[in-house]
Order: C-alpha cells, then sequence, then structure tokens
C-alpha cells in the first residue's frame, strides 16, 4: 500500500486535476504522518537535514528540507565546475551544430528548451550534463560556477513526469515542460542552468533574484520531482569529468576549465 502511495507521487500523468490534489495532500499538515513512512521507504537520510524530522509540518515541507550547514563539500577551486544537485548524473555530451543533444537516445532541441534560437547558438558545440533528482535525493540547487547572472525566465506551462518512464513515453518532455532558465555569465562564458518541473503543480521555486551568483550558494529548490540541464559555452580549455550514470552530490566536482 505505501509503494503505490508513494510511488503515485512522482509517477502521476500530466493530468492537472490529479496535480492538483497531489499538491494539496502533500502541502496539508494531513500528510504529515507519512513523513516518517516516506523517508524510510526511500532511504532519506534523515541525520543531514536542518531540523530533526518531527520539526516538518507536511510531506512538501520535509521534501523540500535545507541540510545543515558543512554536509555538502564544495570544490572552490576557481576553475572547476561542480554539481548544481545531489542527483544522478545520467547523461553528458557534446551539444552539436544543429544546437541538439542526446538523451536516453532521443534528440532534443536546444532552440526548442531555450524558448530562442539565438540563445541556443551560443552553445553551439559546448557541452551538456543532465542530472535526475529522484524522492531520494536533497531538492535544493546550487550555482555550479561563479558569475553574474544575466538572464532569468520560464517557459512552458505544463508539467510530465521527468524520470525514466516520462523520458521513454515522450519526445519533448524537456522542451515542453515547465522550466526556468537561469544564464549565468562567467570568466569562462557562459553556462545555462534549466530546472524543469514536474507535474502540473509546476515546482521549481526560486530563493532569490540577485545578479552576483557565487559557486556553490543555494538559489532555489523543487517542491517535486525534477531534473536539471547545465548547458556550457563551447570552450577549448573545458575538460569535462566522464561519469555517465553516477550518484554524485551538490560540490562534486563535474569539469575543469584549463586556462
Amino acid at each position: 500500500m505505501k509503494k503505490h502511495i508513494f510511488t503515485s507521487f512522482v509517477e502521476l500523468t500530466g493530468s492537472p486535476v490529479s496535480s492538483a490534489l497531489l499538491k494539496q495532500l502533500t502541502t496539508s499538515r494531513i500528510s504529515k504522518p507519512l513523513i516518517k513512512p516516506f523517508a524510510s521507504f526511500y532511504h532519506i537520510q534523515v541525520d543531514e537535514a536542518e531540523y530533526p524530522i518531527e520539526h516538518y509540518k507536511s510531506l512538501n515541507d520535509f521534501f523540500t528540507r535545507s541540510l545543515q550547514p558543512g554536509k555538502r563539500k564544495m570544490d572552490r577551486s576557481q576553475k572547476v565546475l561542480i554539481s548544481p544537485v545531489d542527483g544522478v548524473l545520467s547523461d553528458s555530451g557534446s551539444i552539436d551544430t544543429q544546437q541538439q543533444f542526446s538523451v536516453k537516445d532521443k534528440i532534443y532541441s536546444l532552440t526548442s528548451l531555450l524558448g530562442d534560437a539565438e540563445k541556443a547558438a551560443r552553445y553551439t558545440n559546448g557541452y551538456y550534463y543532465l542530472f535526475y533528482l529522484s524522492p531520494r535525493h536533497y531538492h535544493h540547487f546550487h550555482y555550479p560556477i561563479s558569475g553574474t547572472l544575466v538572464n532569468r525566465y520560464a517557459l512552458g506551462s505544463t508539467s510530465y513526469p521527468v524520470n525514466d518512464l516520462g523520458i521513454r513515453m515522450r519526445s519533448d518532455v524537456f522542451s515542453s515542460n515547465h522550466r526556468v532558465i537561469s544564464e549565468l555569465s562567467t570568466d569562462f562564458g557562459r553556462i545555462a542552468i534549466v530546472k524543469v518541473g514536474a507535474l502540473n503543480v509546476n515546482s521549481v521555486r526560486i530563493a532569490n533574484s540577485e545578479t552576483t551568483c557565487v559557486k556553490g550558494q543555494d538559489f532555489g529548490h523543487f517542491a517535486f520531482g525534477s531534473t536539471v540541464i547545465l548547458f556550457i559555452e563551447q570552450n577549448d580549455a573545458f575538460t569535462p569529468e566522464e561519469m555517465p550514470f553516477t550518484e554524485i552530490q551538490v560540490g562534486d566536482r563535474i569539469g575543469e576549465w584549463q586556462s
């Protein structure tokens, strides 16, 4: 029974009715008794949470928890790109001359995802990383490198699951889902951080609108299951770490600019 309930939280269709019901349930105090079994079912490391588990007033309150200070070690080297999230680095690779990239053997258009051909053109022959956050993961996102925020905008109005099932079932899941794009100007070129929401609750929450972005800074969270995609402008000095299908945490090294 528990498995059926918890699985339904993250594998619903894009129905606005079911998503609205999910939001109402998980943000209500009546969901508090579900927190401990949810944490147990997904093997969540509750000892990392900012507060004891009894502190959280609803399932969503617990799901969007912050961590205790110092629980994530950040690689502070200026030239190192770090993971912006806890999750699974489920894909990475090159962006081709047509501004396309491949995930699970499906081709995606960067122009469609970013909503603008001119923005997409910046990342021709660049590099991308795709991170999937399951229910067991910490759901805040952090800046992967320091820089200046030059663009932040939202696209998409509906959202479908972004787990393996959702990706297999829909060829446009990333470019149709609600998403928030943050584009940074850095010492090494532009970087686009695309936060892809899941379900029609459109669950991307931005914590601040500061334009000065500090590497490792927490700048928002997801309220439900989610994906983050990083796009790196072409730079011959950039060397990515090759580690697909790897469990990763905020602050882990994923690439480096050599000069």
